[in-house]
């Protein structure tokens, strides 16, 4: 019995070894051997939603700060991915946003409706793998409203190779045939397995949220029922795959234009008739809390610093508002872009918008209220130039951005102490 016990003990050692061995060895593994074990990844629990807060499994409150890096799976190097994701973690940040979807093309991760290319589908695995390594949760967005990486005009031309007589990109939202592909690769993400852990994608604790699309907007108003009738059929599908995690949007925020009072608080006329509607759209009884996108510069651009300022405040005021006393949801602002501008005063313009925006979420956060957090746009490290735009910026680059990055993160955490909840994670002691 000793004996046996002694080979038993052995085994496990041996499996062990090779295991890391093979962790620190990337993709392909040692030897090119691979042995996803689910029970040696590092614990994890699951995010729950209580009223306006976000919670451990254990009832203990969460704060996010966090950051976009959308192209986290199409990297060509794991080493950049593992780099990115230390560098969020060295800031205190605890959630990263990135891309789930990447449609048509042979190169994509879903060449074609129910086909899969395996090469991508692995550097997705490592994405979930290797932040859950770093104790960083993703938000996984899982198809964009733009052409950029297909799209939601990828599904429908795939329905129109396939003789379904389609004809506008908003038919993603209304025909049977486009509202299937989008569900069948939904399920093909959620029972997913992990081809480094082991762990299918709908159990992994490292999977904050699940996003339904990027940013969703309509070519007109006369889309606007479909819109929403999709949000709740696609919000309680993934309902019935996946109890585990979190479900938001991936609105931009714009009120509709019906809702009179709120129409003062878009930027523009133009953002009431995209079809969306923040309220309405978060209402569903199966999306768990709203998100919230904030780009100024980019949305009212002829309007000075001051005046985006001003802008920016009352776009958060009016959304954290609604999130506590109209939806009772938590709120997320899950894009927060601004331009690297510097000022005369000595000022960057980037730091000052983000601020506010941080000011904002941490008074909400003090309060008890739905401020739940902000991911900055966007993340980069050296060498992923490609993926860049003009609110991309590396923060190490930056030390302003970087230290109030850290700031934010640190005060957030406090919060838990304050709360008799302390968190031995990322030391705030210099900051």
């Amino acid at each position: 019995m000793e004996r046996r016990l002694y080979s038993v003990v052995g085994f496990v050692l041996l499996a062990t070894v090779v295991y890391f061995h093979w962790a620190s060895a990337g993709r392909g593994g040692w030897l090119g051997l691979r042995i996803p074990i689910p029970w040696l990844q590092p614990k994890m629990g699951f995010i729950r939603r209580n009223g306006t807060h976000f919670v451990e499994t254990d009832g203990t409150p969460v704060y996010f700060n966090g950051w976009n890096s959308y192209w986290l799976m199409t990297s060509e190097s794991e080493a950049t991915v593992s780099v990115m994701l230390k560098r969020g973690r060295a800031m205190g940040m605890n959630v990263c946003r990135t891309w789930a979807f990447s449609d048509g093309g042979s190169n994509a991760l879903q060449i074609y409706p129910g086909r899969f290319n395996e090469r991508v589908f692995q550097a997705l695995d490592f994405v979930i793998y290797e932040a859950r390594r770093n104790n960083i949760r993703l938000i996984l967005c899982l198809v964009n409203n733009l052409n950029a990486f297909g799209g939601k005009a990828q599904y429908v031309r795939w329905a129109q190779a396939a003789g379904v007589n389609v004809t506008l990109a908003d038919s993603f939202f209304s025909h049977p045939n486009v509202k299937q592909y989008y569900k069948d690769y939904v399920k093909n993400i959620m029972t997913r397995k992990n081809s480094y852990s082991g762990v299918t994608y709908k159990d992994e604790p490292a999977i904050f949220a699940w996003e339904l699309i990027n940013e969703p907007r309509c070519l007109s108003n006369s889309c606007a029922p479909f819109l929403q009738a999709w949000i709740a059929e696609m919000a309680s599908y993934i309902k019935t795959l996946d109890q585990k995690h979190l479900i938001t949007i991936g609105l931009e925020g714009f009120y509709g234009h019906e809702r009179t009072k709120k129409l003062g608080v878009n930027p523009g006329e133009w953002a009431g008739q995209l079809g969306s509607d923040f309220i309405q759209n978060s209402f569903d009884k199966n999306i768990d809390f709203a998100s919230v996108h904030a780009y100024p510069d980019s949305w009212i651009p002829k309007a000075d610093h001051n005046e985006k300022i001003k802008y920016l405040s009352n776009w958060v005021d009016s959304h954290l508002s609604d999130g506590e006393y109209i939806l009772k949801k938590p709120v997320l602002f899950s894009e927060i872009g601004s331009w690297s501008e510097a000022r005369k005063n000595g000022s960057n313009h980037r730091e000052v918008m983000l601020k506010v925006v941080y000011d904002k979420v941490f008074e909400s956060a003090s309060r008890g209220q739905a401020g739940a957090g902000a991911l900055v746009w966007q993340l980069m490290v050296e060498g992923t130039q490609r993926y860049e735009d003009e609110f991309s910026f590396v923060a190490g680059q930056h030390p302003d951005a970087y230290k109030l990055i850290l700031q934010q993160s640190c005060r957030l955490r406090n919060l838990l102490r304050r709360k008799g909840k302390v968190s031995k994670e990322w030391p705030c002691s210099n900051v």
